[in-house]
């Protein structure tokens, strides 16, 4: 598409500065997109320098464009001349004449000048904003610069078990601050005894226990290193493990209600506990909140939820092979979640089923639900999210019938590669894609299986159904731009057999490669079938209505 696909920012104060590009005002989503699948990735800690710098020389110009360098003091416009990508610096030169603003002091050409020359003419890419260009040649640019500034603490979204692990370290570094300053007071500088060479040995390894705790607070005080502690590593070191199976053998029905009446228990008595739950291998437990009920559980639990509006602050981790249902109609069964930071429902049991409830999310990183491994059954519910929908991850398998999901400001329902999502009878609507299908750029991945019947996908502001592919031997996708999709031709009037025919055929490509790749590595019979067009197979009756560019389109 010609021309910039950005905002303009115009200047306002007295200078006359020129206008840059409107960054600022990204939806966290995509911040949080970028950083997830163009900038880190999947990196280690030890590599985020490296990524970061990696992603930096694909998309950012090295010359030729001019930025206002925004400080606490001054906004002055430069050029640049250089960009040294390692060091997350840009080699600038003045324009002149000088155009200035300044704040709380008064700024010559001849003392910027200076002020570069301390500096080798190197500033900080973060500290700059470029100017606006009608074009587009410079969009990449001044979104990769944005995308180094990152808010997830203004915004107050670092995940809750990343704050608290930051605070523990605070306080264990400050006590053992104060430890080592009461042992060295107490150490004479002249004296030569036993007990002061004790005390210094002592002393030494309190001031390494220090140094080991500051660096740690150090790596969750960085923007890039926390995305990778916070987003990824902290989020498997958080997740609960499954307890399986009570000890005792017997398995439990957990009734949640605030309150509740005798004719309510009349009901659940004889339309739920007594035709399903009367063995004699159920206990009943009654809880307040949904959070407690699913903490209480063992392998085979079940959680019945009577109607109410039910507010949760934390994340709902389902370790264990359990059974959540609302009693009643799934606007009558409602979980929201109040506060920032966290997942809403992140499920990794082996065969996990939830039914007959509504969930209402604000504000969480991981989307309103997270398979993240095992399976998922999830029936009859409405999903009103904030952020992303439903996400399924490698490994995972996700069973989606009759639900209704809306809302979301990313994809309602996001596909990663070798994982299984089969939606049935679905509707999913009002969201910024409906469906992201993720093909990752590694040789190794596979393609996702993904049933698909007779969904509604309606009213989303991108795409019904959205591919994130890599192309022929390329192996960098480009970040997000509208210029890089394409949307079905006219002509394919069955939008369900142009996405089967588009994954059939990217399944191809990728099954070449790996073939490719295994005879280079010396193995020299493949499994023809590792990719076969019958996984697609199953994508049929779906409906697409009213998506904002089209049925489906694929993104390179």
């Amino acid at each position: 598409m010609a021309g910039t696909q950005l905002q303009r920012d115009e200047c306002v104060g007295d200078a006359s500065l020129p206008d840059t590009f409107q960054t600022n005002e990204l939806l966290y989503y995509e911040r949080f997109k970028a950083y997830q699948d163009y900038t880190l990735g999947d990196c280690k800690t030890s590599e985020v320098k490296a990524f970061t710098a990696d992603y930096l020389e694909k998309v950012l110009e090295p010359c030729d464009w001019q930025a206002q360098w925004c400080t606490d003091v001054f906004d002055v416009p430069v050029e640049m001349a250089d960009v040294n990508y390692k060091e997350l610096k840009a080699k600038v030169k003045l324009v002149v004449p000088l155009q200035c603003e300044t704040r709380g002091c008064e700024l010559t050409e001849a003392a910027m000048n200076t002020l570069l020359e301390a500096t080798l003419h190197k500033v900080p890419l973060q500290e700059l904003h470029v100017v606006f260009d009608e074009s587009g040649d410079f969009d990449q640019t001044a979104l990769a610069l944005e995308h180094l500034r990152f808010y997830d603490i203004l915004e107050d979204r670092v995940p809750a078990g990343l704050v608290t692990e930051y605070y523990s370290l605070l306080a264990r570094c400050s006590q053992k601050f104060q430890e080592f300053s009461s042992l060295r007071n107490g150490i004479s500088s002249d004296s030569e005894s036993e007990l002061d060479n004790v005390s210094m040995v002592e002393g030494l390894r309190m001031y390494e226990q220090m140094e080991a705790l500051k660096r740690k607070l150090r790596i969750i005080e960085n923007p890039l290193l926390r995305y990778v502690l916070g987003y990824k590593v902290n989020s498997r070191q958080q997740a609960c493990r499954a307890k399986g199976p009570r000890v005792s053998g017997g398995r439990m029905v957990h009734v949640v209600s605030v309150s509740t009446t005798v004719s309510q228990l009349q009901s659940l008595m004889a339309d739920k506990l007594g035709p399903k739950f009367s063995g004699e291998e159920f206990e009943i437990h009654f809880h307040s909140e949904p959070l407690l009920a699913v903490s209480a559980c063992y392998e085979g639990d079940v959680v019945i939820i009577l109607q109410g509006h039910y507010t949760v602050t934390s994340s709902i981790s389902i370790p264990d092979s359990i059974s959540v249902e609302g009693f009643g109609l799934p606007d009558e069964v409602v979980i929201e979640k109040k506060n920032k930071g966290d997942s809403f429902v992140a499920s990794t049991g082996a065969d996990v089923k939830v039914s007959n409830v509504k969930f209402i999310q604000h504000d969480a990183v991981e989307g309103i639900l997270c398979v993240h491994q095992g399976k998922l059954e999830m029936e009859n519910c409405v999903l009103q999210c904030e952020t992303t929908g439903v996400i399924v991850r490698t490994s995972a398998h996700l069973t989606m019938n009759t639900c209704d999901l809306y809302g979301s400001k990313g994809s309602g329902v996001e596909i990663y590669p070798g994982s299984v999502c089969s939606m049935v009878g679905n509707g999913i609507h009002h969201c910024k894609e409906g469906i992201l299908i993720k093909d990752f750029a590694d040789e190794l991945d596979t393609m996702p299986k993904i049933p698909m019947v007779n969904n509604v996908i309606h009213n989303n502001k991108g795409y019904g159904v959205i591919l994130v592919s890599v192309v022929d031997d390329c192996s960098v996708k480009e970040p997000v731009s509208c210029s890089s999709c394409y949307a079905v031709p006219p002509e394919f009037t069955e939008c369900n057999d142009a996405i089967k025919r588009e994954l059939v055929a990217t399944s191809a490509k990728k099954q070449r490669r790996q073939k490719s790749m295994l005879k280079e590595l010396g193995v020299t019979q493949a499994d023809d079938n590792l990719l076969s067009q019958e996984m697609f197979v199953s994508i049929q009756d779906n409906q697409f209505r009213r998506n904002g560019m089209g049925s489906f389109g694929t993104l390179y």
